[in-house]
């Protein structure tokens, strides 16, 4: 099925996007500008040696770049950690990538501002690449130091798909139409529900339950994972892979 599409098999079928946000709690992000290779961390233009170190870290990382293409000076380097209310964001530019190796993360500086990652790694999903590098450039004019290409966040088949930091809200079935009023309104505190698959670094249930509550939903009613059904996730290959739904059960 070389014309298959995920996040259009997915929007038809109208599968639900609420709790599949990323549940790692730790993420570090690396500047890599050029090209990356579907398993992006270990296949992209950075020194072997860094390479090596990321891909023997206990934690999610995930590479960026710029929309345009543009890079440097130095290598932008942020660390985020979940906290009760989204992420704790810290981050630095080092003068080359090197200096990755001895970096004390627990050290950075807190970093001020919006983060939004979009995800746009083609050799992973085509559906990122063609859905959100588009979006990336809309908000790049918009946040041009806070706007990154992204490699994997999970999720190919709700492109376009970004995670927004510090809040950790993570965003789907965005469009160039569509992305920029969602972005606007998660600076402004805001959860834009229509299109939140719910808040990183949290379980899928705890992500269900919040937007649950947030919608006036009773605190106490029980949410529960259950076996959705198999379905094709990516344009990458053709596995067919088992889902997970989320019912709310109403309190007795």
């Amino acid at each position: 099925m070389p014309d298959f599409r995920c996040s259009l098999a997915s929007l038809t079928d109208d599968e639900p996007i609420i709790g599949t946000a990323p549940t790692d709690p730790e993420i570090l992000l690396v500047e890599s500008p050029g090209p990356w290779g579907r398993d992006a961390v270990a296949d992209n233009r950075l020194p072997e040696a860094v390479r090596d170190h990321l891909g023997g870290l206990d934690l999610k990382v995930l590479l960026l770049r710029r929309y345009d293409g543009g890079a440097g000076p130095g290598t932008h380097v942020f660390h985020a950690r979940a906290t009760a209310d989204g992420f704790d964001v810290r981050g630095t530019v080092l003068e080359r990538p090197e200096d990755l190796l001895g970096l004390d993360l627990a050290a950075l500086p807190a970093y001020d501002g919006p983060l939004w990652l979009v995800c746009t790694n083609g050799k992973r999903d085509r559906c990122c690449a063609e859905v959100g590098r588009p979006i990336a450039g809309l908000l790049a004019q918009e946040w041009p130091e806070g706007t990154w290409e992204t490699t994997h966040l999970g999720g190919h088949r709700f492109s376009g798909t970004l995670l927004s930091l510090p809040s950790g809200l993570t965003l789907g079935r965005l469009d160039t139409a569509t992305a920029l009023a969602a972005c606007e309104a998660v600076d402004r505190g805001e959860v834009p529900t229509a299109w939140v698959r719910g808040r990183a670094g949290r379980p899928g249930v705890d992500q269900v339950r919040e937007l649950h509550v947030l919608a006036g939903g009773d605190p106490a009613d029980e949410v529960v994972a259950v076996p959705g059904p198999a379905r094709r996730q990516s344009c990458g290959d053709d596995k067919v892979k088992g889902t997970t739904s989320f019912e709310v059960r109403p309190a007795r």
